[in-house]
């Protein structure tokens, strides 16, 4: 299906709140699933459209509503209505190029995530935005289209592994961010071995298609690091906010992944400098090869200088001048030529100046 991508533009001169998506609409109609569970039981249901969910009546305990596909916003009105969501979190949800950021609204927590995943076809890393709202007893996340991230996390709902249908929605929200983060640690291994493998070839060959593979892994680094940064504030400022929403037995679960973030960006850090370096052994390369076909070029050109200066004296208009009149002059004036030349191909093999 051909991408529709929507831009900021579109939203100029609307009042704030104001339900436009801006993004890639990659699903032909929104998937709404519902999980309602308790340490007892669980019931799962689909929705195909928002009309079909209206006459659901919501169970006791927990509730986790997940929602593929933003590019209609009736349903994400319907959403808002349903939790009381402020609209400004509702545009920001239908905005899918926002940072990562948690905003306190009260009674409940919006945190956005960035989402990426290598494709091992291409090469490239892609990525979505995650909105999350954390309430009391209910968290709603958001995504553009389906990836399978959260699918691990589902499997553990259904089979009651861990903990998870026993604690309460602070735990499905710290599930959420560690899964998101579990996955940049897949993504990094993925561009560490390109990079490397990369740079086995750079000191092979210096080639332009590496410079432009260089530039391209240079911006997905770029990419990774300006979605991690602000994360890593996400992360401490969820560990440092009051306990409405993340209860104490939770907040060992948050530090962990405040750790698992920092060790993200050192390893972008480091996956930037060994770009840098490889830019560096590039422009050296390409250096050495200018130097050395100037070199050539060089003694090719001093090669030639001697036979130059004797045919230019042997070409004067003198009447008298030596081996003019000799019927073996031309044969004399080459021998000594190439004798000269003989002597400084030798000097230049001896100090290595031939390659």
């Amino acid at each position: 299906m051909k991408k529709t991508r929507k831009l900021r533009s579109q939203k100029v001169g609307l009042a704030p709140g104001a339900l436009v998506h801006v993004g890639e609409r990659r699903t032909e109609q929104p998937d709404i699933a519902l999980f309602e569970y308790d340490a007892a039981s669980l019931r799962e249901t689909r929705f195909d459209s928002i009309d079909a969910s209206r006459g659901h009546a919501r169970g006791p305990g927990m509730l986790w509503l997940n929602v593929h596909g933003l590019h209609e916003p009736e349903v994400m009105a319907e959403i808002g209505r349903r939790f009381n969501l402020h609209p400004l979190v509702l545009e920001d949800i239908l905005n899918t190029d926002q940072r990562p950021k948690v905003d306190d609204y009260v009674d409940y927590l919006y945190i956005v995530v960035r989402f990426f995943e290598y494709d091992t076809a291409t090469g490239s890393i892609g990525s979505d935005q995650v909105s999350i709202v954390l309430g009391a007893d209910f968290v709603l996340t958001f995504q553009e289209r389906p990836t399978g991230t959260f699918d691990p996390l589902r499997e553990r709902l259904r089979a009651d592994k861990g903990q998870i249908r026993k604690l309460g929605a602070d735990y499905l929200a710290y599930s959420l961010l560690d899964t998101v983060i579990d996955r940049y640690f897949t993504v990094l291994e993925q561009l560490t071995e390109r990079t490397e493998a990369l740079e086995d070839k750079l000191l092979l060959q210096a080639t332009p298609a590496l410079l432009k593979e260089i530039h391209e892994i240079k911006r997905e680094a770029m990419v990774m690091r300006r979605a991690v940064w602000p994360l890593r504030e996400v992360i401490n400022s969820l560990t440092r906010a009051d306990q409405r929403f993340f209860k104490p037995e939770t907040q060992p679960y948050l530090r962990d992944i405040y750790d698992h973030t920092v060790h993200v960006i050192e390893s972008l850090e480091s996956v930037r400098d060994l770009i840098a370096g490889m830019l560096d052994i590039y422009l050296s390369n390409i250096s050495n090869r200018v130097n050395l076909e100037v070199r050539i070029l060089t003694v090719i050109t001093t090669l030639f200088m001697p036979a130059a200066l004797i045919a230019g004296i042997f070409g004067m208009n003198f009447r008298h001048m030596p081996l003019i009149t000799d019927s073996e002059g031309f044969l004399i004036a080459l021998g000594m030529m190439a004798a000269i030349a003989s002597v400084m191909v030798t000097v230049f093999w001896r100090r290595r100046w031939l390659g």
